[in-house]
């Protein structure tokens, strides 16, 4: 599986768990069982907020993913939250920041960026977990839950870069709407809904071609466009 990056706006967010005594969808049933068979880690950056720490959580108890959290001690026992199984990392006092620091400036000198200025972005919460991902150490990022979006794309685009032939970023949601005729049973894929403003025709088609392109990875079959 290639690295990864979620934001608020590209995250699949379920509401109607069966601890709500909810139906869930089959597209979610079928993600979560996949994910389940074939665990990844997960790095969560906003070990500051209580929902990531909720989240990872019951990630981990549903035996979903492997997840790692990014904070200060303090800012994640403030929550209360029992991590057991659970790493969390100091970005701050991580034995991998120098060569994240490194390895960042490798990629952004030519950009003017000084090792120093390397070493004090890979502090940053956001910046740690993307470096994580490129350094293999995770296989995916979710992030959002208290960052704009356009922090949480800057790190990315930064250090990930795009995928080949990617001429414009575009975000999009996953919903899955239960006994639902319409879509893929119920499921459809809305874009863009964060990142482009006042798109023309050009960046419309852009976001088009992506989003059925991301139609076929997330939900499978021959994608419908409507516009």
């Amino acid at each position: 599986m290639p690295p990864c990056l979620a934001i608020l706006s590209d995250a699949i967010i379920w509401e109607n768990t069966p601890a709500k005594g909810l139906p869930m969808g089959a597209f979610l049933d079928t993600i979560i069982a996949k994910a389940s068979a074939d665990l990844q880690t997960i790095v969560l950056p906003e070990g500051n907020d209580i929902r990531t720490l909720q989240a990872a959580r019951e990630i981990v108890d549903r035996g979903i993913a492997k997840i790692i959290v990014l904070g200060t001690d303090d800012e994640v026992a403030a929550h209360g939250i029992a991590l057991d199984g659970i790493d969390v990392i100091n970005p701050a006092t991580s034995p991998d920041r120098q060569a994240m620091a490194d390895r960042l400036f490798e990629l952004r000198k030519a950009k003017g960026m000084t090792a120093d200025e390397a070493f004090e972005k890979v502090a940053d919460v956001l910046y740690h977990g993307v470096m994580m991902v490129s350094l293999g150490l995770a296989d995916g990022m979710v992030a959002g839950a208290c960052h704009a979006t356009g922090d949480v794309l800057r790190p990315a685009l930064q250090i990930l870069k795009t995928a080949p032939d990617t001429k414009l970023v575009s975000a999009f949601f996953v919903m899955d709407v239960p006994d639902c005729e319409f879509g893929a049973d119920g499921t459809f894929l809305f874009a863009d809904c964060a990142l482009n403003q006042y798109p023309d025709a050009e960046a419309l088609s852009e976001i088009a071609i992506g989003s059925a392109q991301s139609f076929r990875s997330f939900i499978g079959g021959e994608p419908v466009v409507a516009m």
